[in-house]
């Protein structure tokens, strides 16, 4: 059986959800049902939809990674555009005037450090003083929902890319949405809409759905398969392989010898995992037209493979082998690294040479805790 994302309980009961009520609609190319017919189109031919919010990478998600999205009219519906990743963050009164209910539908990649989290969060707390109910359509978790996995981020630590969750949370978006709205004691007038078919045991391949990339740099599957744990590298003076076919599945710098990283890697022996020396030339972002080495990152038992222990004794060989590794230098007082890592512990153990074992070792019991809580947020 083929899992029915929310979209399509919604658009099938829509007088039941909304009546006559104006949509407004956040939502991106992710957002499709099982015969890959997108959730902009269904819901623009109800005649419903009176305003459109772009989160990072926009609308149609053409938009790279950080970069401001702008607030226009839509050429194919009409429709105005509002961003939410520009000037500003948050629903204003000016956006609203001409919709009396939001429907939130993107995929996300049940990662901690993914922005859409975090506009989730804002647009139910500005839905609330507006009394705007507000529908989130559920989807699927790309890597399941049994595991959780990582640290609590630090109160410090909270970002745009964090927080306070495990670095792999375990929840469906619409559960995560539940959870915010109790947690921070928001009180929106949240309605998710359910899934239908999904168990909590499901990967994407159980799911029989195709794979639309909710952001550039998360082209395939196996790239949200290790992004957990090498997403990490953004915050470091190494490529995460943006502006290569392959983000996130390859790390690598022109100082870097790709063979000699293979067989460390190797040597250590890590469960379902086996590292590829790889060569490659970026066509933008670190290192752009510079050949570098380094590795990608093969999985060949995803039964047993753990993403962030992977990354983490893959920064600590470099860290150790390489004394051109270095972490972002911060514009301001707080270091990209720690914002992604949620805390300033690994970078403190990384730059000090110690072995990372015991940080997996705390962050684990740490996301027991995590795992605790969480249960009473569970749809499926």
């Amino acid at each position: 059986m083929v899992v029915q994302p929310g979209v399509e309980n919604f658009v099938n009961n829509l007088s039941y959800y909304i009546g006559t009520r104006q949509i407004g609609l956040i939502t991106n190319p992710s957002a499709v049902n099982s015969n890959l017919e997108s959730t902009l189109n269904l819901l623009t031919q109800t005649n419903q939809v009176r305003a459109l919010f772009g989160l990072e990478h926009g609308i149609r998600g053409n938009v790279q990674a950080g970069d401001k999205v702008e607030s226009y009219t839509d050429g194919q519906t009409g429709l105005p555009v509002y961003s939410l990743y520009g000037t500003t963050r948050e629903l204003t009164f000016e956006m609203l005037q001409e919709v009396d209910c939001l429907v939130f539908d993107i995929q996300d990649v049940g990662c901690r450090y993914y922005t859409y989290l975090y506009s989730l969060l804002y647009i139910l707390k500005g839905a609330k003083p507006f009394g705007l109910p507000i529908f989130v359509l559920d989807r699927p978790n790309p890597l399941g929902g049994q595991i959780v996995g990582g640290n609590l981020l630090e109160e410090e630590y909270i970002s745009f890319v964090g927080g306070p969750i495990p670095i792999r949370y375990g929840l469906t978006i619409g559960e995560l949405a539940h959870y915010f709205n109790e947690v921070y004691g928001i009180g929106a007038q949240l309605t998710v809409v359910p899934m239908e078919g999904w168990q909590r045991s499901y990967l994407w391949e159980h799911t029989g759905l195709s794979w639309v990339p909710p952001s550039p740099n998360i082209p395939t599957v196996d790239t949200v398969k290790v992004y957990p744990g090498m997403c990490l590298f953004e915050g470091t003076n190494v490529s995460e392989g943006r502006g290569t076919t392959r983000p996130f599945e390859i790390i690598g710098a022109p100082w870097i010898d790709g063979e000699e990283l293979g067989r460390k890697m190797n040597g250590k022996n890590i469960p379902g995992v086996t590292f590829r020396a790889a060569y490659f030339t970026p066509m933008f972002s670190k290192y752009a037209g510079e050949l570098c080495q380094g590795v990608q990152v093969h999985i060949r038992d995803e039964t047993v493979f753990e993403p962030i222990q992977t990354a983490l004794h893959l920064l600590e060989v470099l860290r150790t082998d390489y004394p051109e590794f270095s972490f972002v230098e911060p514009p301001h007082r707080r270091y990209f690294f720690d914002l992604l890592a949620g805390t300033a512990q690994l970078r403190t153990v990384l730059q000090e040479k110690e072995s990372v074992t015991v940080i997996l070792e705390k962050w684990e019991k740490e996301a027991e805790e995590f795992n605790a809580v969480r249960r009473q947020y569970l749809l499926y």
